[in-house]
């Protein structure tokens, strides 16, 4: 067994793509409208579904916000160098929720991003 993908709910599919892809440069790997749900999926990733874990963008058509809860915590992406992905992300105009530091009661070098939607993503230091 493997885990496949995490599944988001967004309320603007091509906003979605572009933060996905061009501030944190996954790739779109595939999309499809189902016209007869009124939804449209896109997944992105860093690699190819059949290696590697990705993320599914769910669009329902005319959904334009989601209340994301308190049970969901984040989405964590593994990165050589937390402070060089921090400044890249805020330069492509990502938003920073933490800055790089250490874990709380840790040692772990981690940082949080945010979505667009408001999902939270934290970016920890690849260990040597």
């Amino acid at each position: 067994m493997r885990i496949l993908h995490t599944m988001l709910r967004v309320g603007d599919l091509q906003r979605s793509i572009d933060f996905y892809t061009r501030v944190l440069g996954m790739t779109l790997l595939r999309q499809k409208d189902y016209p007869d749900g009124r939804f449209t999926l896109a997944f992105v990733g860093y690699g190819p579904e059949s290696e590697q874990a990705v993320i599914e963008l769910t669009y329902n058509w005319g959904v334009a916000h989601y209340e994301l809860g308190t049970g969901f915590g984040h989405i964590a992406i593994e990165v050589d160098d937390v402070h060089e992905a921090v400044e890249t992300i805020r330069q492509r105009g990502g938003k920073i929720l933490r800055d790089a530091g250490p874990m709380n009661a840790g040692t772990t070098l981690i940082a949080f991003v945010e979505d667009p939607d408001g999902y939270p993503i934290e970016l920890i230091g690849k260990k040597a």
